[in-house]
């Protein structure tokens, strides 16, 4: 690992102060934390800065209807916010707020310098109005009945019953989530960011970045190529009044939409920061600025952070992120985190039953790099932290300090037996790969590699017994030496284990009598030096405690049932890409509904501007000889000639989907890694167009 100092600055995504903060989010805010932890404990110039989201439609409506300011609710939540984090020992360098002077001169500034690029336009447009309050509606504030199942107060974006998305016109039976009025389509004027001419750049910015290498991970760029493919359509960034947020210049009565400003939020807190601590907001962000930028982000919001802002960033006249670092969501005991099965767990229901270093530790075991759901599987989590923390680990401490203390007045010893020295220096060797796993956040084989040493650990203290030691006579020399032997491997496995459990490892410093652990420390034993009496560091987990904790969270959320309280994540913009919720289990009577159909390849050709797509003809046998038109992205497996003639599967009754180059009739089944290993489904011989596949 480099010992040269990095200048590091660190972001995760903005918590929405209109709800509470739970474990889902906790995934984030925990796994940037272990990040710049580690960071930190290598002597990096690292500063890790959120913010509460505190702008939009949403925000307005609460304060409204609580009778309160928007200003006094996004205080109340922030407070809250911070209470939660804290509980979770989430050390941000500075939390802010988007409704901040620092905020709105930077949202300004940056969307002047779009204006002045050209890159900002105004158009009339359509949408739907609320008569009775008086206000245009978002997407999320009309409900109706979903035009695919039929479900009935469904959002204006998508069916929470079987997970379908469209847009607020194909809702029947519309009304204003607000007042339950009829909406009315009206036009108003709106701002336009124009994204549809920023592709070149953020084709290039996509495969290398700022240092020669992508900044996203490739799943999301597989994702971004998509969108790409579909074509990007400019950005609305404009809202009407009345609306909580920043009005636009120039532009009385418009506001600027709240993913304009919010992430700008990531700037105003570094520069509210920067203020306090005397550091130079500009050498940070600069075009040419050699400091680095990561954000932290989920899944859901990746449009905003892999395209709106690199986009918005770079024609706005500021450096564009080294790396955003995306994750997936979390589920709990394999399903959606549920209010009515009681596992959609707050972060206070937690705080108030468990300890966080064991969610920390948890979360820490099964995090890595890829765009991937963990599962807290509340068993497992049980068993894992008695086991693995608490077996493995804390008990190397309670099984030698009390002789050091009791026999030796506390004190290790000033040297140690070769063969000690060498078991000692083969979990010092450990410390690069550890190093080198938590920069590329792969914290999951960081805690198998140090639970892995924790059993070299405690198969020395196993051999040697210093329990029975200690009844002999005349082996007081050797009993000091086994116990310093173990103390040093428990400080080795402590500072190995600091980036996820910094409290517990705070308790373990004060126990050893030493100085905030750094990473250099590794290489430095622990000899002839006097620690403190063993207090005991943890316990295990006991079922009844998990139990306790989720009848109390249905007990808090049944008290808060009737309330208008929405989560702290917002929603996707539908501008872009669709990033629904994953629906709940379906019956095997739902999955029938997909009609499978043998399909004879009539044509194959490119498709003009398109990376990835091939445009095919397809012959399912229909009686009147109506052939489907299909885009499949399979161009880097399949050339056209390699196509036409052969038979494959595909799903039939798919409704029509337009796209940029027209319009697709249907699916082909492919499976495969991607790229050149990627194989269309190929029936067996004698298969017809038309038959049915089961």
């Amino acid at each position: 690992m480099s010992i040269e100092q990095r200048k590091i600055l660190v972001t995760s995504a903005l918590p929405y102060a209109n709800g509470s903060i739970h474990l889902g989010h906790l995934v984030e805010y925990i796994q940037t934390d272990i990040w710049t932890r580690f960071q930190k404990l290598n002597g990096h110039e690292c500063y890790y800065v959120c913010a509460d989201d505190t702008h939009g439609t949403p925000i307005m409506l609460r304060a409204e209807q609580e009778g309160i300011t928007p200003e006094q609710l996004i205080e109340r939540m922030q407070a809250e916010h911070l209470a939660d984090f804290k509980g979770f020992n989430i050390k941000f360098d500075n939390y802010y707020s988007t409704n901040s002077p620092e905020n709105r001169g930077l949202s300004e500034g940056i969307y002047l310098n779009l204006r002045d690029a050209g890159l900002i336009e105004s158009r009339m447009t359509e949408h739907y109005y609320d008569p009775e309050k008086e206000m245009f509606l978002p997407d999320r504030y009309i409900k109706g009945e979903c035009p695919r199942c039929h479900a009935q107060d469904q959002y204006g974006d998508g069916c929470e019953v079987c997970g379908a998305t469209y847009t607020t016109t194909d809702l029947i039976e519309p009304y204003s989530a607000v007042s339950g009025a009829k909406p009315v389509r009206k036009e108003t004027e709106h701002y336009f960011f124009k994204l549809s001419e920023c592709i070149d750049f953020l084709r290039d910015w996509m495969k290398t970045g700022n240092r020669g290498q992508s900044p996203l991970p490739a799943e999301a760029v597989n994702k971004l190529e998509e969108w790409f493919e579909a074509g990007l359509r400019d950005w609305e960034i404009s809202r009407d009044a009345p609306y909580f947020g920043f009005e636009i210049p120039d532009a009385p009565g418009k506001y600027f939409y709240v993913w304009l400003d919010a992430p700008v939020g990531y700037m105003a807190s570094f520069k509210n920061l920067c203020a306090r601590e005397g550091l130079d907001f500009d050498t940070w962000w600069k075009p040419d600025s050699d400091t680095e930028l990561l954000h932290f982000i989920g899944k859901d919001i990746l449009s905003f952070h892999a395209l709106f802002w690199p986009a918005t960033l770079h024609f706005g006249g500021y450096r564009t992120p080294d790396k955003i670092c995306v994750h997936g969501f979390l589920t709990v005991n394999g399903q959606k985190m549920s209010k009515s099965r009681g596992t959609f767990i707050t972060a206070r229901a937690y705080l108030e039953h468990l300890q966080p270093e064991y969610l920390r530790y948890y979360f820490a075991a099964k995090l890595n790099d890829r765009v991937e759901d963990i599962d807290l599987n509340l068993e497992d989590f049980v068993a894992r932290v008695n086991s693995n923390l608490i077996g493995k680990y804390i008990n190397i401490a309670s099984r030698s300090a009390g002789f050091i203390s009791k026999r030796f007045n506390g004190k290790l010893c000033a040297s140690l037996p070769d063969d000690e020295l060498e078991l000692i220096a083969s979990l010092q060797n450990a410390a690069d790969d550890i190093a080198s796993l938590y920069e590329q956040r792969q914290f999951s084989e960081a805690v198998k590699q140090v639970m892995a040493l924790a059993d070299t650990a405690n198969e020395f203290i196993n051999d040697t017994r210093p329990w029975e030691l200690a009844k002999q006579d005349g082996q007081d020399q050797r009993l000091q030496e086994l116990c310093s032997t173990n103390i040093n491997l428990f400080r080795l496995l402590s500072l190995y284990l600091k980036p996820i459990l910094p409290e517990l490892v705070g308790q373990v410093e004060a126990f050893l009598n030493i100085e905030p652990l750094v990473w250099s420390d590794s290489q430095n034993p622990l000899l002839d030096h006097s620690i403190n009496k063993y207090k005991h560091l943890a316990k295990r987990i006991e079922s009844s405690q998990v139990e306790a904790m989720l009848e109390k969270n249905k007990a808090d959320l049944a008290a808060h049932a009737g309330k208008t309280e929405h989560s702290p994540t917002r929603h996707a913009d539908k501008q872009i890409a669709e990033h629904p919720p994953i629906a709940d289990t379906i019956a095997i009577d739902d999955f029938a509904k997909v009609d499978l159909r043998i399909a004879h390849i009539v044509k194959a050709e490119h498709v003009d501007g398109a990376d990835k797509l091939l445009q095919l003809t397809l012959d399912i046998g229909d009686p009147d000889g109506q052939t489907r038109n299909v885009f499949a992205g399979i161009k880097s497996a399949y050339s056209p000639e390699q196509l036409e003639g052969k038979l494959t599967v595909m799903v039939a009754n798919l409704a029509p989907r337009k796209m940029r180059f027209g319009v697709s009739e249907g699916m082909v089944l492919a499976a495969g890694p991607g790229g050149q290993d990627l194989w269309i489904l190929s029936p067996d011989q004698g298969a017809q167009p038309g038959m049915k596949v089961k």
